[in-house]
């Protein structure tokens, strides 16, 4: 057993107070541990007050579950967090593991964590904010720890109209200008950036359609000269017929319809540009 002998504040930190304890052994007060004001005031802690092993434990338990619930509120102050962040965090920051429940368990009672207010904040940020398809914002949502169930009512406030119009606006963006391609190479080239930003195939094909995406017969006629001369620079020391399978071969690699092609290499043959 042990009585309180000196309780003094901090200088640095005036929310913090020395405990000094005397454990009548003839040494007088010795300093024993500090804590928060608050874990000061919940123990009624003053002088003359007697505590043994098991109160200590207690109070200095009470006093790491404080110091990590600060911490955990420092880091939520900067924006919204899910349960997982907020865990990661603390274990990052050295917060054993007995702690970490506790922690939790008063930030959800304060309505500090809430996965289901997150997830759904989380979704309405990226649709405000980014170019990100449904399908990636799902995948972020469930790394940060988001089960099932939340994760698939929370995408449901991305809507399908909103989807079409959002990945329009990609394509259009996502579109080079004076482009060089085929039409078949432009549209692939396209529908791979919207798979990769998450829309869905069904998404894709009413955005690229509505975008107006094809290209008039004069704009593809010049991305096939563009391409074919590109082409004709690399073969023309080739003899006629292995010439033609070349260039066809390219070109058609590239996208561009056969006829199209044919016409090209008659041209090439003409002397025309």
């Amino acid at each position: 057993m042990a009585i309180i002998a000196k309780i003094t504040t901090q200088k640095k930190n005036t929310e913090r107070f020395n405990i000094y304890l005397d454990y009548g052994n003839g040494k007088g007060e010795e300093y024993a541990f500090s804590v928060d004001q608050d874990i000061l005031i919940s123990f009624q802690l003053k002088k003359g007050m007697e505590l043994d092993d098991l109160d200590i434990t207690e109070i200095q338990f009470e006093d790491e579950v404080k110091k990590a619930f600060n911490l955990a509120l420092n880091f939520l102050s900067y924006r919204m967090r899910s349960r997982k962040e907020v865990i990661d965090y603390l274990k990052k920051k050295e917060v054993d593991d007995p702690i970490i429940p506790d922690v939790m368990h008063k930030l959800a009672e304060y309505k500090y964590v809430n996965d289901e207010e997150f997830a759904k904040a989380y979704v309405q940020t990226q649709i405000n904010t980014t170019t990100k398809g449904p399908e990636v914002i799902k995948q972020e949502l469930f790394e940060k720890g988001i089960d099932p169930d939340t994760l698939t009512k929370s995408i449901e406030l991305f809507t399908m109209d909103e989807q079409i119009a959002k990945a329009i606006k990609l394509i259009i963006k996502t579109i080079p200008k004076n482009n060089k391609a085929s039409e078949r190479q432009t549209k692939q080239k396209l529908e791979q950036t919207l798979q990769r930003k998450g829309y869905s195939w069904d998404v894709i094909q009413i955005a690229m359609e509505e975008a107006e995406t094809e290209k008039d017969t004069d704009e593809e006629w010049e991305a096939l000269k563009h391409q074919g001369m590109k082409a004709h620079r690399k073969y023309e020391k080739l003899d006629g017929w292995e010439y033609e399978q070349k260039m066809k071969a390219a070109l058609f690699r590239k996208g561009f319809d056969l006829d199209m092609i044919d016409k090209f290499i008659e041209h090439i043959k003409d002397g025309e540009n």
